[in-house]
């Protein structure tokens, strides 16, 4: 079993599986918010869609109110600022905890199945909003960004490239 097998909800409540989100294809996953000083990085993933998405690419977002409670809204609320605000088209999540007892099993396994770091080196429990895996078609994660790397940063780039040959 792999990460794409485990159970998560759709932000409109819709069950389903990472698999289902991902469409068994390389992804990015990111652990989101509204009301965060990175909440522009949402205008980049939606970036990395658009320029990605025909080659067998997506983004998952992952909202989370885990810090300083930066993502408070209800499902509807987080739907509508997404789309109004960024035009977001790639899947979000249900509202998830990605740290703590609560911990996601999708969480679980990136952090803790996972000796991957990012590029300064700290991994273990995610550091804040933003926090980005990449992952490939099998789900296995291939490398992890902090929260205030861009989702257009070359090496970013360079990984997705590389995932979709």
């Amino acid at each position: 079993m792999t990460i794409l097998d485990s159970p998560i909800g759709r932000l409109d409540g819709t069950a389903g599986t990472l698999r289902d989100l991902t469409g068994g294809k390389p992804a990015l996953l990111v652990n989101v918010a509204s009301k965060c000083g990175l909440t522009p990085q949402y205008s980049k993933l939606e970036e990395l869609q658009a320029a990605y998405g025909e080659r067998g690419f997506t983004v998952v977002g992952f909202p989370c109110n885990q810090f300083m409670g930066q993502e408070p809204g209800t499902a509807d609320e987080i739907q509508e600022f997404c789309s109004a605000t960024y035009g977001v088209t790639f899947p979000l999540t249900e509202k998830i905890e990605v740290n703590g007892e609560g911990r996601h099993e999708i969480y679980s396994a990136l952090t803790a199945l996972t000796e991957l770091s990012d590029e300064e080196g700290k991994s273990g429990d995610i550091q804040w909003n933003f926090e980005k895996f990449l992952v490939d078609a099998d789900g296995t994660p291939v490398a992890r960004f902090g929260p205030r790397t861009e989702p257009d940063a070359p090496h970013v780039v360079e990984g997705i490239e590389k995932l979709l040959g």
